[in-house]
């Protein structure tokens, strides 16, 4: 089985803008799914400690943090790479995203490229019993719409990116 998710969108932004909002701006646009749900609790606030060695974090409403994952590439305005986990992972488990930002004219392509969950067992809690080509299926389908809450944060001028 390939463990990958991939999933691209353009957005009518340049590559730092929309490296940018992608970073700077996570908790507004993320929208969490309690099928891939970091922890057991109430989703908190996603937020970049920029940087290679940074982390991914999620601030939770009662002030607690949960290490997603360390930032391994922070390359404005091409690439970032880093860590992710759920808290029901094993020691040393986690999958990896890698957020690509091409220019295309006018235009960025962001592509999301989730890998890594051949390392978690078929049986495990975050796998929700799924068989695996319907749980990379639902996985792609929740990066393309957080990419597409992420298009309409990133805007040109005074609107929402065109699309």
């Amino acid at each position: 089985m390939s463990s990958r998710v991939v999933v691209a969108l353009r957005v009518a932004a340049s590559p730092e803008r929309a490296f940018e909002v992608f970073t700077s701006q996570i908790g507004g646009w993320w929208r969490p799914n309690r099928l891939f749900a970091f922890t057991p609790r109430d989703p908190g606030v996603l937020s970049f400690e920029p940087g290679e060695g940074g982390r991914l974090i999620e601030t939770l409403a009662s002030g607690k943090v949960f290490e997603i994952g360390k930032v391994k590439i922070w390359s404005p305005p091409r690439r970032l790479v880093v860590g992710w986990r759920q808290a029901t992972f094993a020691p040393g488990q986690e999958t990896q995203v890698e957020v690509r930002f091409e220019a295309v004219g006018e235009e960025t392509r962001i592509t999301a490229e989730h890998t890594g969950w051949d390392s978690v067992p078929a049986g495990h809690v975050a796998r929700h019993g799924l068989p695996d080509v319907l749980f990379l299926r639902r996985h792609a389908e929740w990066w393309q719409d957080l990419l597409s809450s992420c298009k309409m944060a990133a805007p040109r001028g005074e609107g929402p990116i065109d699309g």
